[in-house]
């Protein structure tokens, strides 16, 4: 069978292949020129980027126009001189390139907020198509672009028409069939052949990035959406991985319950206090919005003031760049096992978590969020783990000052918040809250005349943020248990997660602030501390006594407790400390870079420290072994 033959009826293939690498190329393009730490890249670097992504985009092409390749196959030959036939192509063409056109706006957007091509997020966003979809209609001018790209789909599709046309040619059914078979073997072979490991070769992860294809991506990402770190990950005996992560835990306060695992009883060094405690977890407040971290001028101004009467932490790092990251560390203080959150697992019900040990002490522990629960699964998981929840389904209509999809203003948040105090003071019911807001999210809009701040821009949205947090506890300093209650101000993640290392280090630093007029003294913590951490410091600041599962240590009790934070990916796994970061990566990569704390820099290799890559793969193993195995759950 001559190509001759076959190129009549499979013309409009070879037009989509065109189409298709010239908007891959004009993404990978777009995407360079809004990138100048991208350009800076030595040209050696761009230029193998574009080949490899150059072999990304024609696999996916592959996957990409099966439709087509199969209509053409199927289509009869009487059918491929009649209109019939001509439209029904033609309309698989036109929506193939309309699809084309939105995915490159779409991947314009996403590298916009996440500094990279499709991954984990879109994935993991695609579930929340309600949310998504909203937050795209507040965040952009939807009309506008769908009209832009029906209108230069339409031109593209109508001035190439002579290159698309098909006719019926000379083979049959039968012989036609060798391009579906041709495309069959590419198919399974690319797959088992191309990994999205393959691409990245540069020290610039901007120039990495750019070597993918977002469809692609997207799907690798979907794959690897659940990663099994005894599988991918190096590994020690388990055995000894413990025991590394018990040396690291041997704290003044704290004594095994067995020979192995990390159950330990935590016996505080103050008498206990029974006050209640809010702890606020703010939506994307990176520690370089605050004029405490040097901003000038500061985002957060009524926060700066607050540090006088608080403790402030000026160390801490997050664990992830996701929101179930962050109240993952901060309810379970477990490091970010790869692939999923926990929050988002099954079989995550009844684990030992900071709520555990309120309930245990005749607290009332609860959950309030500002946005619909069931996203992310949060009411779910706060639900089964020892909160009771509570989100703006509960708000009354006419207590809303302002709302977007993703939930209400923050102020409106905290006016449920105080509601359900007063109903546990009424009880005289200690209690312990975890507050998520959800206003410094993206469309970033907040009640009109709360400051002079236009609508619309992540800036704004973190000074609203800051504004309600201070009217917040202004209203609480009326109430009858202000005086007995512990205020914890952090953030559940940075705003931005993209750089030019793998895991920037600047992009986890967030603040913290415990505030307490009369029962924690103001002062400042300059060591380092993971968010893990904050769960059992605060648990030693209130003189709790408590059996611990925890991998966080009390930081402020224990003058010995390891300056050291996590922070991760969907798939890297980091270790920072002594001023080296352990990278774990899937097909068990190790790599140990020196950490850039302020700045979008390279971070350069060291030589590996096998005892910092022992800790590194003792904590991650362990933890993740232990939630597969069900050893996280609560102990009867």
């Amino acid at each position: 069978m001559s190509l001759s033959a076959l190129l009549p009826r499979y013309r409009p293939v070879l037009w989509l292949l065109g189409v298709f690498l010239v908007a891959a190329l004009a993404t990978r393009v777009a995407l360079l020129a809004a990138t100048p730490a991208a350009l800076a890249a030595p040209l050696f670097d761009v230029l193998l980027a574009f080949l490899e992504g150059a072999g990304y985009d024609l696999l996916t092409f592959v996957y990409f126009s099966w439709p087509l390749v199969l209509l053409l196959w199927i289509l009869p030959r009487r059918w491929a001189d009649a209109r019939i036939g001509r439209w029904s192509v033609a309309a698989l063409c036109l929506a193939l390139l309309f699809v084309l056109l939105f995915v490159a706006v779409a991947e314009w957007t996403f590298w916009e907020e996440f500094h990279a091509r499709f991954n984990f997020i879109a994935v993991d966003y695609l579930v929340y198509t309600t949310e998504v979809l909203g937050n795209i209609r507040e965040s952009y001018p939807v009309g506008l672009i769908l009209s832009a790209i029906a209108a230069v789909g339409t031109g593209i599709f109508l001035a190439s028409g002579k290159l698309r046309q098909m006719s019926r040619g000379e083979a049959g059914f039968g012989r036609r069939a060798a391009v579906p078979l041709l495309w069959a073997v590419v198919t399974v072979a690319g797959t088992a052949a191309v990994s999205a490991d393959l691409k990245g070769h540069s020290a610039n992860t901007y120039v990495n990035e750019l070597s993918g294809n977002g469809i692609y991506q997207f799907f690798a990402a979907y794959r690897n959406a659940s990663l099994d770190y005894e599988r991918y990950y190096a590994r020690e005996p388990l055995e000894q991985a413990f025991q590394t992560v018990r040396t690291e835990l041997k704290t003044p306060d704290a004594t095994f319950t067995a020979a192995s695992g990390i159950e330990r009883q935590i016996r505080a060094a103050q008498p206990e206090r029974k006050l209640n405690v809010v702890l606020i977890s703010i939506e994307s407040l990176s520690a370089e919005y605050s004029g405490l971290f040097g901003r000038s001028p500061s985002l957060t101004p009524k926060l700066d003031a607050l540090a006088s009467e608080s403790l402030l932490f000026t160390n801490l790092y997050a664990t992830g760049t996701r929101t179930v990251r962050g109240l993952e560390a901060l309810s379970l203080s477990v490091p970010p096992t790869p692939g999923e959150s926990i929050v988002k697992r099954q079989n995550n019900e009844h684990l030992f978590s900071l709520a555990s040990v309120f309930d245990a002490q005749g607290y009332e522990s609860m959950f309030l969020y500002g946005g619909y629960g069931a996203f992310d699964n949060m009411n779910a998981f706060f639900g089964s783990n020892g909160y009771t929840v509570h989100d703006r389904r509960e708000i009354p209509a006419d207590q809303i000052h302002q709302e977007n999809v993703w939930g209400v203003a923050d102020e409106d948040l905290y006016g449920m918040a105080l509601n359900q105090f007063d109903v546990s003071f009424a009880k005289k019911q200690p209690f312990f809250a975890h507050l998520m807001t959800t206003s410094n999210h993206r469309p970033y809009t907040f009640p009109e005349g709360r400051g002079p701040w236009p609508q619309g821009k992540r800036e704004s949205a973190v000074s609203y943020t800051d504004w309600a947090v201070a009217d917040f506890l202004e209203r609480a300093k009326n109430k009858p248990w202000f005086k007995d209650t512990i205020f914890v101000i952090t953030a559940d993640h940075c705003a931005s997660s993209g750089g030019l290392a793998s895991l920037p280090v600047f992009r986890y630093h967030i603040p913290l602030w415990i505030y307490s007029p009369g029962n924690v003294a103001p002062g400042r913590y300059t060591k380092m501390l993971s968010q893990i951490d904050i769960p059992p410091t605060l648990l030693g600041l209130l003189g709790t006594s408590y059996r611990s599962q925890f991998y966080g240590v009390d930081v402020l009790n224990n003058a010995s407790a390891p300056e050291r934070a996590f922070v991760g990916t969907y798939q890297l796994l980091g270790y920072l400390r002594d001023n080296q970061l352990v990278e774990l990566s899937p097909n068990q990569g190790i790599r140990t870079v020196r950490p850039d704390y302020t700045h979008d820099a390279l971070q350069p290799d060291v030589p590996n420290n096998a005892a910092l890559t022992g800790q590194a793969v003792g904590f991650y193993q362990t933890a993740a072994w232990r939630f597969t195995e069900g050893q996280m759950r609560l102990q009867k």
